[in-house]
């Protein structure tokens, strides 16, 4: 029976980063890029990706001391188990389930935008039932064959931004189009802060939304084949090559479109293509981003799928997610997600511009109460560490600026978290389905924890009682 339960580590270290990288690099700087310009300018896009990048740093290398010393497939939601209290543990396994789950809802829609390029007059339910058809048959291979497809889509994604970054520094400069932009745009339609610190702060989801993914090291280090090695490498690598995609690529739209001209309708990718007088490529990188919305919802399907089988082993789940089929897949997992990710077929009944934020926003929250618990769990874990005498040095990768960086990261989501709904109280009344959806998480996550927590009578793990040595592969 054992075979049919457990994971197969069949995943490279470049695996593990180009699989961290597919669920970062997505829609969130393909198209929600846009949406953050137009809303709060280049500028307050460039601080409120800035900030969150510092806040991701320190929640990547706090889940990398974590996953180095414990490699299991479930990741945070064990840890919150094990280190601080099990209701915690329960409640950050589903929300982390519900996050990713929603999440290849959203990218799915996003494909039904990118396929409006070439189908004006299709709807939009057709190409999100066939892109979610596509993510769940991937889904069902081994863990090695779904590594290698998404290290080569991954690959896509990378090299189509950073020939992006080539081509608008060419027009920027005038090389390409004989005209020299400069950053006259920033300034433009009231840049480059445009709608002040209130944007900024309602941009900051957006932003964690678009930087959510990078946690997928914790998760692939159960399916790791040398989890000690390949997670460091990974965490120090993924890091700073999104940050730097991403803050190029904020300064090449800035420079190019005025904050008025981005937008979700037309990814900024497709426009400054277009700009320079290249109709071909803006069909063909219309191509590359489809590619990518497969990409992240594919990782999607993964991180939700193996957090599910996670929490079934560990009794927090109906035990029949957690068997798995020849091969290492969870398939009753997989298909529990692809019930909650068909939430993109609401596309059918709005449109799907305003479907796509409604769910940009319900993931996001979820994703930083994830983060949140990942700056927790680190936080506790060092102290159990230290409590029961312990030495650092023994430690395979030690997290940098502790205790300082999960404070930060963790005051940083709490601000996130309180303030992100701020966009929809207007003087005008508040737009509750935009409001709603972006407080969604709080209560379900609250109610899922107190719950479990009355239900079983769980208490706070105390420091000396914490036990280092379970789930330890050496062990």
């Amino acid at each position: 029976m054992e075979s049919n339960t457990e994971l197969k580590r069949g995943l490279k270290e470049r695996h593990i980063s180009m699989i961290a990288m597919g669920g970062a690099i997505g829609t969130g700087i393909f198209l929600a890029m846009g949406d953050s310009i137009h809303t709060a300018g280049a500028g307050g896009a460039l601080v409120a990706y800035g900030a969150i990048g510092v806040m991701v740093y320190f929640l990547i290398t706090s889940l990398g001391e974590m996953a180095t010393f414990m490699p299991i497939s479930g990741s945070f939601g064990v840890y919150a188990s094990e280190f601080v209290d099990p209701a915690f543990g329960f409640a950050m396994g589903w929300n982390y389930w519900y996050n990713w789950a929603i999440t290849i809802a959203t990218e799915m829609v996003a494909g039904a935008l990118v396929m409006r390029f070439w189908f004006p007059h299709v709807p939009a339910i057709v190409w999100s039932s066939l892109f979610l058809t596509i993510v769940v048959v991937l889904n069902l291979l081994s863990a090695k064959a779904y590594g290698e497809a998404e290290f080569w889509f991954a690959s896509i994604k990378v090299v189509t931004v950073i020939i992006f970054l080539i081509v608008g520094a060419l027009i920027i400069f005038g090389i390409m189009n004989g005209q020299y932009i400069g950053f006259k745009n920033f300034f433009a339609d009231g840049g480059p802060f445009v709608g002040g610190g209130k944007a900024i702060i309602s941009i900051f989801l957006i932003a964690g939304f678009s930087f959510q993914g990078t946690e997928l090291i914790g998760i692939t280090a159960g399916e790791s084949e040398n989890p000690e090695k390949t997670i460091p490498k990974a965490v120090h690598t993924i890091f700073w090559r999104i940050l730097i995609f991403y803050m190029g690529t904020i300064l090449v739209i800035g420079c190019i479109l005025t904050a008025k001209q981005a937008g979700v309708e037309t990814s900024p990718f497709t426009m400054v293509f277009e700009r320079a007088g290249i109709a071909g490529a803006a069909s063909v990188m219309n191509a590359v981003i489809l590619t990518s919305v497969l990409s992240a919802g594919n990782s999607g399907m993964y991180a939700s799928s193996r957090m599910l089988h996670s929490m079934a082993h560990e009794g927090m789940a109906p035990k029949i997610f957690g068997k798995t089929n020849k091969r290492g897949v969870p398939v009753n997992a997989v298909l529990l997600t692809t019930v909650v990710a068909s939430a993109c077929f609401l596309t059918g009944l709005y449109s799907e511009n305003q479907v796509y934020i409604w769910l940009v926003a319900a993931s996001g929250l979820a994703g930083f109460i994830a983060w949140l618990g990942i700056a927790v769990c680190h936080y506790r874990f060092r102290g159990a560490y230290i409590a029961q005498g312990r030495d650092l040095k023994d430690l395979p990768y030690r997290a940098k600026l502790y205790p300082f960086g999960p404070i930060i990261a963790f005051v940083l989501c709490a601000i996130v978290i309180i303030g992100q709904g701020a966009s929809y109280v207007t003087s005008g009344g508040i737009q509750w389905m935009g409001f709603i959806s972006s407080y969604l998480g709080i209560p379900l996550f609250l109610i899922i924890l107190i719950g479990y927590k009355i239900k079983n009578k769980t208490k706070i793990i105390k420091l000396k009682d914490v036990d280092l040595n379970k789930n330890r592969i050496n062990e």
